[in-house]
């Protein structure tokens, strides 16, 4: 039987992500192309003793839950904004979700009419640009420089295609790893405000941060991420914490503590948060009380000091970053440029001139490595010259051959040229 697909599915069913997946499944194939963090820094051993404590508990467990999220980790969840970032929320106005990916599809879904005009980073997430294209959406690109995404054009943009939604990652964008100003937050926050357009800010990296400006006496993990939220506040905080109106957040545990939990959240004013937990229950019901109750399990153990794992994450992250950089320095990569990130988990490369990313990648899985080719990542041509490596998940001797194939297949490419 022949099937007819709805036409907006031709670029996901055609997209190299499925083939990179499929070879990632092989022993020996080495991916810097997925969004994963290191299996081997999950708290195994302590989920194992939380999992036994809730099954522990009864069959409630598994029973159907509330639809918003398990009450008692949405009000940690409260507590440790406001402790931490002295960011009030209600946990009424928070949703778990079934990652960070399921709460961009409900605002997307529930703000955007085909052809509506999106503002988004350029470059900006994978997933965020194929929820959008599911959805129909006119994606409008914004200029960033060094500080952030550039004021001037993101009003010329507003004023010309009166926008509803403008997706943003303030604090390490997937892929480049950008950190803005706090200047440049609060300048583009005004701009969003003034325009009336809805920031979507994701901020599933931001507890993943290598090296900061500021100083403090106090070296506890706890007051050195207090210190970071304090110098680069979130535009939720900015907006205090959606009582503005102007910001919806989205956040993720999947890569501080295990993807498979599946765990993200949306938070924001109380119309966004009741239109999404509508629409969850058409695409889900709910995500799994189970993980839920597991990660409170987690976060509430004595033994599991949350700010000492977030610090014992970005330590090793940071020692994988300072190996990927002095890989990119061997003489296959002498012609490409890249920002050096002080956070998230990848690096964004552009190669030389005149060398296509997903041509670099057809050439490379035949050798046993991916990286994510930058077009996935853009809107308009700028992604074909870049590619974006991932240096969480891979560990020391992968990311040595894969940086080594990688530059070989470069390397190619350049002497035909």
């Amino acid at each position: 039987m022949q099937y007819s697909f709805a036409s907006r599915t031709a670029a996901m069913l055609a997209s190299p992500v499925r083939h990179i997946r499929e070879n990632a499944r092989k022993h020996s194939f080495i991916s810097l192309a997925e969004e994963l963090p290191a299996q081997e820094l999950f708290p195994v051993k302590l989920l194992e003793e939380a999992a036994h404590d809730v099954f522990g508990s009864g069959p409630d467990a598994l029973q159907y839950g509330e639809p918003e999220g398990y009450f008692p980790l949405r009000a940690w969840l409260a507590g440790e904004w406001e402790q931490r970032k002295g960011v009030r929320v209600p946990p009424g106005q928070i949703l778990l979700t079934t990652g960070s990916q399921q709460a961009i599809d409900l605002i997307v879904r529930l703000m955007v009419d085909e052809r509506d005009p999106v503002l988004v980073e350029n470059p900006t997430s994978p997933g965020c640009l194929q929820v959008l294209s599911m959805q129909g959406a006119q994606v409008v690109p914004v200029e960033s420089d060094g500080e952030g995404v550039i004021p001037d054009k993101l009003e010329a943009l507003m004023i010309r295609y009166r926008p509803k939604l403008f997706f943003a990652t303030p604090t390490f964008t997937n892929p480049t790893g950008s950190l803005w100003s706090a200047a440049r937050r609060q300048e583009i926050l005004d701009l969003c405000r003034r325009h009336e357009v809805l920031v979507v800010e994701d901020d599933s990296y931001g507890e993943l941060h290598f090296k900061t400006k500021h100083e403090t006496h106090d070296k506890s993990p706890h007051a050195q991420s207090r210190k970071f939220a304090e110098a680069y506040p979130s535009l939720f905080a900015l907006d205090h914490a959606g009582q503005g109106g102007q910001v919806l957040y989205i956040g993720s545990f999947n890569k501080t503590v295990a993807p498979a939990l599946r765990t993200g959240w949306a938070a924001g004013p109380a119309p966004l948060i009741e239109g999404m937990y509508a629409l969850k229950q058409l695409a889900d019901v709910q995500s799994s009380t189970m993980n839920q109750r597991l990660l409170f399990q987690l976060l509430t153990n004595s033994r599991f000091q949350w700010h000492e794992h977030l610090a014992m994450l970005n330590k090793e992250y940071s020692t994988r970053l300072q190996l990927l950089l002095e890989l990119l320095k061997r003489p296959f990569w002498k012609d490409v440029t890249y920002h050096i990130p002080s956070g998230g988990m990848y690096v964004w490369v552009k190669l030389p001139a005149g060398l296509d990313s997903a041509l670099l990648l057809k050439a490379a899985l035949p050798k046993g490595v991916a990286f994510m080719p930058g077009a996935l990542c853009a809107v308009g041509d700028e992604g074909a010259s870049h590619i974006r490596l991932n240096f969480s998940h891979p560990g020391r001797e992968q990311l040595l051959m894969g940086m080594n194939l990688i530059g070989e297949t470069i390397g190619e490419f350049t002497a035909r040229s």
